[in-house]
């Protein structure tokens, strides 16, 4: 079985795809940032090292070759960096904003950009070349590290990156400097990480509240409409959200008022009618009582047997569950102890195996009314009937079998409609209004649980009542 991360409901799926959406614009976010520091740090250390290295130069250009190879030996003693830190920012003319110095667009490629910002500083005079300092590296005036790239690179001396910046003079000498940087550019403050993870779990909270507030009245709509079917008179449901949720809620109630009006008449008019063919049922078995002959006299009695009995189960069928009967704690084994006993009465056999292990919450005299027909009709045209129970966390199972002929498959449905009787059991022995499956069928939906009915590999008929348990 193929399992998925993905959440199945509404507010699941909702929560998590709003959550990713959140996370994947930080982290667009965070890589704007990263790259915007980047870009920011990288323009004022390749200022700060183009700055110090033309002023360095140019105090080199005029000295002559014994007094300039003097000066580059100094500076390349171990503390000649910090002498080259201290020069004035104001020698040989370059200050910021001078010639040469221009904004930056967004550094990808550090070397050619130092390249160019020291070839546009220095002039035409000059030629610059900027390596990777190779292994091991050779001696080199040390240009010191902005002040605030100097902690961050104390901290990562193993990832430091160096280049060597070689300026050639007009007259052929050449002078070596060596510059430090990140190697994975500038880092961004632990704070920032922090402060975006603290706004994504906000935006979780408030994205949390504002998918339950529109998933509840979904699943109160939900629950409303499966109760239509098990409960004739549900409470309205409760018209909030957003517009279009109260106007779904209303349409819904609006539907429900209709369906419990329809059903109202209909069952107003079936017992008036139940109600008027008592009258002329009673006088006609008065007649039946005045017949000499005893056959035809039994056989209209059975008739005005079959007419009362079809008049009473389609009341019942269409009174549907509008009985006021209340869910009770239903004993399941006693239940069906009791109906093994009266059915063994009217000389019925029945066996029941298994049992349930707690009571079910349920109507009593309707799940009586169920077992009673999925039994009778066993044994009506199964010789007799056998009764299997299975009973789990989830669901109660009862297994009605009988030992007959079974049903045609193409009929196995349509014996669940009224009135509706397999060709094979119409006959005056077999009996029977057609209502039986019907009404057991309905209970059986109306306890949120179904009723299927399967033929047997060795023949015989099985009906299957499946009662889900709930928490």
């Amino acid at each position: 079985m193929r399992l998925s991360l993905w959440p199945q409901s509404l507010f699941g799926r909702l929560l998590a795809a709003t959550v990713v959406a959140v996370l994947v614009a930080q982290a667009a976010a965070l890589l704007l940032i990263a790259q915007e520091r980047e870009r920011f740090v990288l323009q004022g250390s390749v200022r700060e090292w183009t700055r110090r290295i033309v002023e360095t130069t140019l105090m080199l250009q005029p000295l002559p070759a014994a007094e300039r190879a003097q000066a580059v030996a100094e500076l390349t003693a171990p503390d000649g960096d910090h002498r080259l830190a201290v020069m004035p920012h104001g020698h040989g003319g370059t200050r910021e904003g001078g010639r040469g110095f221009v904004r930056l667009p967004l550094l990808t490629d550090f070397e050619q950009t130092l390249k160019e910002q020291l070839r546009s500083a220095l002039g035409p005079g000059y030629g610059v070349e900027v390596s990777a300092t190779p292994q091991p590296p050779p001696p080199a005036i040390s240009v010191p590290v902005p002040f605030y790239e100097a902690h961050e690179l104390a901290a990562h001396q193993s990832s430091a990156q160096r280049f060597d910046v070689t300026v050639r003079f007009a007259d052929g000498d050449s002078v070596t400097y060596r510059v430090t940087r990140m190697a994975g550019g500038a880092p961004l403050p632990r704070n920032l990480f922090l402060n975006l993870t603290l706004l994504v779990l906000l935006l979780v909270v408030v994205l949390y509240a504002a998918a339950r507030n529109i998933t509840r009245p979904l699943s109160d709509l939900a629950r409303a409409a499966d109760s239509v079917g098990r409960q004739v008179r549900p409470a309205q449901l409760q018209e909030r959200g957003a517009r279009e949720l109260r106007d779904a809620a209303h349409a819904f109630n609006t539907m429900q008022d209709r369906l419990r009006r329809y059903l109202d008449s209909r069952t107003r008019v079936l017992a008036a009618m139940s109600h008027d063919l008592k009258t002329p049922l009673t006088r006609l078995r008065l007649q039946v009582e005045t017949l000499e002959d005893a056959a035809l006299q039994a056989r209209i009695s059975r008739e005005l047997d079959e007419m009362e009995s079809m008049v009473h189960e389609a009341l019942s069928l269409f009174r549907g569950l509008d009985d006021g009967e209340a869910p009770v704690a239903v004993d399941v084994n006693a239940l069906l102890t009791q109906l093994r006993g009266e059915f063994a009465d009217m000389g019925g056999e029945v066996t029941v195996s298994g049992g349930a292990l707690r009571p079910f919450t349920g109507r009593a005299q309707a799940l009586k009314r169920c077992l009673t027909n999925l039994i009778a009709n066993a044994i009506k045209f199964g010789t007799r009937a056998d009764v299997s129970v299975a009973d789990s966390e989830q669901e109660l199972l009862i297994r009605v079998r009988d030992r007959g002929a079974g049903i045609p498959e193409g009929e196995l449905e349509r014996v669940f409609e009224p009135f509706y009787r397999v060709e094979s059991s119409r006959n005056r022995d077999s009996g029977g209004t057609g209502l039986g499956l019907s009404i057991a069928r309905d209970i059986a939906q109306a306890h949120a649980g179904t009723l299927t009915l399967a033929n047997l590999p060795g023949g015989g008929l099985e009906a299957t009542l499946q009662l889900p348990r709930r928490a």
